[in-house]
């Protein structure tokens, strides 16, 4: 019978724990939340042997037990409180060989919880690089826990890994000897505490004397017991802290004097520094930064164009057989011009967003994605942030909601609500399918000095405007929000290493699958909804247009062919959606918006991208003579009654300048109130950005028109 245990592995950020994590558990994983919080919690299994199945969890990446944001928090709620669902039977610490005395740190305070512990060394390559020399068998021998050196990206040492925990959960019994005596530092009270917590070590109790106001888990009586016993005791929680600190690099100082070899004083300089001088330089590395993203935007357009041309032709050929085979009616028009239309907007995207979301990994994993962090430090302390609102703001070019859900790392309340709040201005890939749509129309195809395409430099132009903005809006709100809590951006660089090209590949389906399914569902519902809303509408009004176009029909029958697409445009125009799209017109023809794209406006407010499969379907409904033309030619040939064009150059510029900056999402605003626990900020974000996209697409549309 095979046995399940639970493993946890924890470590700092950026030491190798989610590539041991895709090592242990391949495909074999899921994404979900940790109970209460929004925190991701990835987990995945992991057969350790034939009687030894594992559920592993990778818990998010902190420096030390004392936690100072919420994914910190989460880290130590699991590992602290015994009746967490999520609490380990082993600990897998990951520590990074090159900056080994810092890792020793956290390792040793894991170690102290008395839970089953193993140390995977990773990082070994660079710490030879650096000239650094790692005795394992006698860093075991002191730390009193197995030490195993792995290279996750490599699988190797992962059987090695696996033995030793087989070890560990065969003498669970043994307990790991104290690597502080903590008693010395506090005093014989601690066991009081252990005895009211319910814990298994005196350095839990320690944590909960530190903590225990703020611990859910604990109740009243246990509150009151532990609160007396420290009021008797004169307990002082920042000494007792900082003595236990000092206490364990004491220690730890000695395990490095006799353990670890360092060939000369001075670190030697390995390839990650000598790069770093060329694309960390204040001046050059901002250029490289300039072109990375170039040359990103460009791909998506000039990599994406034949796949995109492919399915786009592919459908329309669809569409068109579908249409011969089958007689004309309601069933016919609810496939073709319904379904086959809406899953076209969806599919044509689908290489744009997996090229995006593989330019990301690779930076990600190359360790450049860090870099740009540190880059933008300083533009971002000028708008009253700092670096660590960066990787946020970078995340939202993939999706608005993790985004604002990483802002938790930002320890500042100030910080993190404005962060929050100027994170959907970044352009997300829902609002890609909508640019490259309207870029494809109004934007010519051509090159500027015979290398650079003039769509992907207005592509690269969307997504600096809104990062731009985000810093403008967010300056005046660190004007307008008065505090005096500073902090101060620190972060580790990762080594330079060259990306996993099959986890890149992997990401990219994944991605792509999850648009097709996720992103997909709500375009389908929207489009299989506005095609009865837009086939349908009130019966005097249809019939009224039936009636008139039978009688010309009737008195013009060398017309019909060009009367039956008039009759199919006016009957569109007082249905249900011709309707909502005439009552906001009004509000929206300063801007160059004509009916259909105010429909479009509405429709896609639950999701930026259904603006394209809302399109789909407008310009499909009862068109019976355009069948082998893409939904991108439809557009161009659309006119006003007055037979001007509907898409200019002023029209298109216009609703890309107000998709830049509308917030055009439910999920988002939804997650905006979840994490600032009010319906007031996602007001005010709604409010703020509706009026600038507002303001903004009518100066564009009266500059250009």
């Amino acid at each position: 019978m095979q046995r399940n245990i639970t493993i946890a592995l924890v470590g700092n950020p950026n030491s190798g724990k989610s590539s041991l994590f895709n090592a242990l558990t391949g495909l074999n994983q899921k994404v979900g939340n940790f109970a209460g919080v929004t925190v991701d919690k990835k987990t995945g299994i992991s057969t350790i042997s034939d009687s030894l199945s594992a559920n592993i969890i990778d818990l998010p990446g902190t420096y030390s037990l004392y936690p100072k944001s919420a994914d910190e928090q989460v880290t130590y709620d699991v590992l602290l409180n015994q009746k967490n669902a999520d609490r380990p039977d082993v600990i897998i610490v990951i520590a990074d060989a090159s900056n080994l005395k810092r890792n020793l740190l956290f390792c040793s305070q894991i170690m102290d919880l008395k839970i089953p512990v193993v140390i995977a060394l990773t990082m070994m390559d660079i710490a030879q690089q650096k000239g650094i020399t790692i005795d394992t068998v006698a860093v075991e021998l002191m730390m009193g826990v197995a030490v195993v050196p792995i290279n996750p990206r490599r699988n190797k040492g992962l059987g090695l890994l696996k033995t030793a925990i087989i070890e560990l959960t065969q003498k669970a019994n043994n307990p790991q000897p104290d690597f502080i005596d903590l008693e010395a530092i506090s005093g014989n009270w601690l066991k009081d505490i252990q005895e009211l917590a319910d814990q298994k070590s005196n350095y839990a109790a320690l944590h909960i004397a530190c903590n225990y106001t703020e611990l859910k888990y604990l109740n009243a009586a246990q509150r009151i017991g532990i609160g007396a016993v420290l009021g008797e005791n004169k307990f002082y929680k920042s000494k007792v802290q900082a003595d236990e600190i000092l206490q364990r690099y004491k220690k730890i100082d000695t395990i490095m004097q006799r353990c670890v070899v360092t060939e000369s004083p001075m670190k030697r300089m390995v390839a990650s520094d000598k790069l770093d001088k060329i694309l960390l330089h204040p001046l050059l590395g901002n250029v490289i930064l300039l072109s990375v993203l170039f040359v990103l935007f460009q791909s998506i357009f000039w990599l994406a164009r034949y796949p995109m041309d492919w399915i786009q032709h592919l459908f329309a050929i669809g569409g068109n057989a579908i249409g011969n085979v089958m007689q004309d009616g309601l069933l016919k028009d609810l496939l073709v011009n319904g379904i086959l239309a809406g899953i076209s907007g969806i599919m044509v995207f689908v290489p744009q967003i997996m090229i995006l979301f593989g330019f990301i990994t690779i930076l990600e994993d190359s360790g450049y994605m860090a870099r740009i962090s540190f880059l933008t430090d300083r533009i971002m302390r000028s708008a009253g942030l700092n670096g660590r609102s960066v990787m946020p703001l970078i995340s939202g070019m993939a999706c608005a909601v993790p985004a604002i859900m990483a802002a938790r790392t930002i320890q500042n309340r100030k910080e993190r609500l404005i962060t929050i709040m100027v994170t959907p201005l970044m352009s997300c890939s829902a609002r890609l399918p909508v640019y490259t749509m309207l870029i494809a129309l109004v934007i010519p195809n051509k090159a500027i000095g015979g290398i650079f395409n003039l769509q992907g430099l207005v592509l690269m132009g969307l997504y600096l405007l809104g990062f731009f903005m985000a810093l403008v809006v967010a300056r005046v709100m660190d004007f307008l929000i008065k505090t005096k809590e500073r902090t101060f951006f620190l972060m580790e660089l990762p080594v330079y290493r060259a990306p996993r090209w099959n986890n890149v590949g992997i990401t990219m389906l994944e991605k792509g699958k999850i648009f097709i399914k996720d992103v997909g569902k709500v375009i389908i519902v929207l489009s299989l909804i506005l095609w009865v809303l837009a086939y349908f509408g009130p019966p005097n009004a249809m019939k009224t247009v039936n009636t008139q176009y039978d009688q010309l029909i009737a008195t013009h029958p060398e017309q019909k062919t060009e009367l039956e697409h008039q009759r199919a445009t006016a009957k569109l125009e007082h249905s249900f959606a011709g309707m909502m799209g005439k009552g906001i017109e009004p509000v929206i023809r300063p801007l160059g918006y004509d009916w259909k794209i105010g429909i479009a406006l509405i429709t896609s407010f639950a999701a930026r991208e259904v603006f394209v499969g809302t399109m789909a379907t407008l310009y499909s409904v009862g068109d019976t003579e355009n069948g082998l033309k893409t939904l991108e030619e439809k557009m161009h040939d659309a006119k006003r009654p007055d037979g001007t064009p509907v898409y200019t150059l002023a029209t298109g510029l216009s609703l890309l300048i107000f998709y830049v900056f509308a917030m055009q999402c439910m999920s988002t605003l939804a997650i905006v109130k979840r994490e600032t626990r009010s319906w007031k900020y996602p007001a005010i974000q709604f409010a703020y950005m509706f009026a600038l996209a507002y303001l903004s697409a009518l100066a564009v549309y009266i500059i250009f028109k």
